[in-house]
């Protein structure tokens, strides 16, 4: 293996760990905010609970889906320094 081969690869891992690292801090923080305040407002109002819950629930697949985008980057780095 060449140095430049070994450099691109190394970069490649790099990145997707980068990738994966800074992807996922927003969504584990939206997805605890949206959890403590529905928690908040399921206890303010216990007779809404399924429709605060399935809200959530909504809410939290929304901001997932930008960790599962970064996820897709890191494979894609993957298999383009494998």
């Amino acid at each position: 293996m060449e140095i430049s081969e070994a450099i691109v690869k190394g970069a490649a891992y790099l990145g997707a760990g980068i990738a994966m690292g800074l992807g996922s801090i927003g969504p584990g923080v939206g997805e605890g905010f949206a959890a403590a305040k529905a928690c908040e407002a399921i206890s303010r109002r216990p007779e809404e609970y399924s429709t605060l819950f399935r809200t959530m629930l909504i809410g939290q697949a929304v901001t997932e889906s930008t960790a599962i985008y970064s996820l897709v980057i890191a494979l894609l780095l993957f298999s383009a320094a494998g």
